[in-house]
């Protein structure tokens, strides 16, 4: 008796604790979007079937977005493997509309995963986009010629404020083998 009350003591006091463990956000994940260091976000494209995470929705350009800044800006990320060529657009809040940023502060900085490689895109600005400024930034690397879902990192400044995403390319009818 005595040994089954200790279990269902020690069961209800550990429950909040497995609780905490399961959270869906890793807390370094949360704090940055909190404002605390860098800005991160977690791609967006196509969740899995009963996934947790919020979509998206089409992609204005066909491409995966991923949130940059903890929603304030959206970056869209592209490629044409026979130009061997990634394009990718900075969007606003509603991962639709252009979201022009200065270009004069340099470029965007793509890093795929696998293989490990990385490319800077160079400001390419859209027709509408105000002088000084660009919402679509473009570069080419040899890898990006093969044909796979890619996957990585795209950073960048922005008024000072350095922001990085994490995206992950899921199969589609573009990428079929």
């Amino acid at each position: 008796m005595r040994t089954m009350r200790f279990v269902a003591t020690f069961s209800i006091l550990l429950a909040p604790l497995f609780a905490l463990g399961c959270s869906s956000e890793p807390a370094v994940e949360e704090a940055a979007r909190d404002g605390a260091g860098m800005e991160s976000g977690e791609p967006h494209d196509h969740p899995l079937e009963g996934d947790d995470a919020h979509s998206h929705g089409a992609a204005p350009h066909g491409g995966t977005i991923a949130d940059w800044g903890g929603g304030a800006y959206h970056v869209e990320f592209t490629v044409d493997h026979d130009q061997q060529q990634a394009v990718v657009y900075v969007l606003g809040d509603d991962a639709k509309s252009p979201a022009p940023v200065a270009a004069t502060e340099g470029t965007l900085l793509l890093s795929i995963s696998e293989p490990a490689f990385q490319v800077e895109l160079q400001a390419d600005p859209q027709s509408g986009d105000p002088e000084g400024a660009s919402s679509r930034f473009v570069g080419q690397h040899e890898n990006l010629g093969k044909v796979q879902e890619f996957g990585g990192t795209i950073s960048g400044e922005i008024d000072g404020t350095p922001y990085v995403a994490e995206f992950e390319e899921h199969a589609n009818e573009d990428h079929a083998q």
